[in-house]
């Protein structure tokens, strides 16, 4: 069975100074899927982010991936065993054209990641596989666009762009349609759906139209604990979810 899930947790909690932020949560990841953590504000969902890629220790609990623990291990250990969180390396370089940002992060995956000044062949030897994620992600317009002019959406996507270029089995996406309008929210849903096909995602979102479209399982936090877990339907209905996201002020 353990096969089935390639990150679960047991136990996961943190504590600062006393106030717990997440409390016992046992999560269970199942492998190829696309499953959402949601929750109102402060439930702790980007406190659960920060633990499973260790930007924060946890106060106590373990993490298994890939049947691995992988608790207290550094960040670029994580994401070099293949989970990878979009913003590690998706702090897009702003003066950079979408095309050279894609092949720093190419370069990253072959483990040089500063070869700003080697020679054009080296560089251009990525070329073909940039332009590759480039067209996967729908920016084949804008390849020689410098990232800082490109609309937010478009932005958003050029990340996950940087991010597949890792190759990671699995990624872990940070509100991925937040400050979006509909038509960005569409097409960087169609995005996730699209390269969730040959890995698993995990993703905190706060649109529950995309969370709806888009999750085989959602688990919802509320105060740092796990409220409750399965498909939209049974979340949306369960009445413990509707009344943290009614009495937080959330829809």
């Amino acid at each position: 069975m353990a096969d089935d899930y390639i990150l679960q947790t047991e136990g996961l909690t943190k504590e600062f100074r006393g106030f717990v932020a997440v409390k016992d949560v046992n999560l269970r990841v199942r492998r190829g899927s696309i499953h959402a953590l949601i929750g109102p504000n402060g439930a702790g969902k980007t406190t659960c982010f920060n633990l499973l890629t260790h930007f924060l220790t946890p106060t106590r609990g373990r993490i298994a991936y890939n049947g691995r623990d992988i608790t207290g291990s550094k960040p670029a250990d994580i994401a070099r065993m293949g989970m990878v969180r979009s913003f590690q390396i998706s702090a897009v370089f702003p003066h950079l054209t979408v095309l050279e940002n894609v092949r720093v992060a190419l370069q990253k995956k072959r483990g040089n990641s500063f070869d700003f000044w080697r020679s054009g062949t080296v560089l251009d030897a990525l070329n073909d596989r940039a332009l590759e994620l480039i067209d996967a992600v729908g920016l084949s317009s804008f390849s020689h666009a410098v990232a800082v002019e490109l609309p937010y959406g478009r932005k958003r996507a050029l990340e996950i762009a940087t991010t597949l270029a890792l190759d990671p089995e699995m990624m872990l996406l940070d509100e991925p349609t937040a400050g979006m309008g509909h038509e960005d929210v569409d097409r960087i849903s169609a995005l996730i759906k699209k390269v969730a096909t040959n890995r698993t995602v995990l993703m905190v979102e706060h649109n529950l139209s995309v969370v709806a479209n888009l999750s085989s399982t959602i688990t919802v936090l509320a105060r740092g604990e796990v409220l409750a877990e399965g498909d939209y339907a049974a979340v949306s209905k369960n009445p413990q979810v509707v009344e943290a996201y009614m009495g937080s002020g959330h829809a």
